[in-house]
């Protein structure tokens, strides 16, 4: 579903800085900061302002259709909030966020929620890394 769509269905008033807003993040293949979707969205509609950005950004969060994300840079990026969930790698050298799925992981989380007595309900999981010579796997 378009997150144009998601947006009208939780009621939101979608106005073409909006619409503007929403496509560049949905068109975003990596966790954009406020500064990066302003700088993506001026180059398309050279009228829309930073505080616009930020406002359209606290409304979709407040409303749950994008998360948001703190990696240890000091920026709060965000991303649509996924159909199917996701974990992130961060490389700490070049700051790229890869993201990650693994059964086996999330067999843990409940096998440990479990065991301290708790039925896991939500979670997020975070790993940070450096590359090994050699050894970073394209995706």
């Amino acid at each position: 579903m378009s997150l144009e769509k998601r947006c009208t269905e939780k009621g939101l008033r979608m106005t073409g800085q909006r619409r503007v807003i929403t496509r560049v993040l949905e068109d975003a293949e990596d966790h954009p900061d406020v500064e990066d979707l302003y700088n993506r969205a001026s180059k398309i509609d050279s009228h829309i302002s930073i505080a616009t950005v930020y406002r359209t950004v606290k409304l979709l969060e407040e409303t749950g259709i994008i998360e948001r994300h703190e990696f240890r840079d000091g920026r709060a990026r965000y991303e649509i909030v996924p159909e199917n969930h996701h974990d992130h790698l961060i490389d700490l050298k070049s700051g790229n966020v890869i993201e990650f799925a693994s059964e086996e992981i999330e067999a843990l989380q409940e096998k440990i929620a479990l065991e301290l007595g708790y039925k896991l309900v939500d979670h997020r999981l975070e790993l940070y890394g450096i590359p090994i010579d050699g050894k970073v796997k394209k995706r």
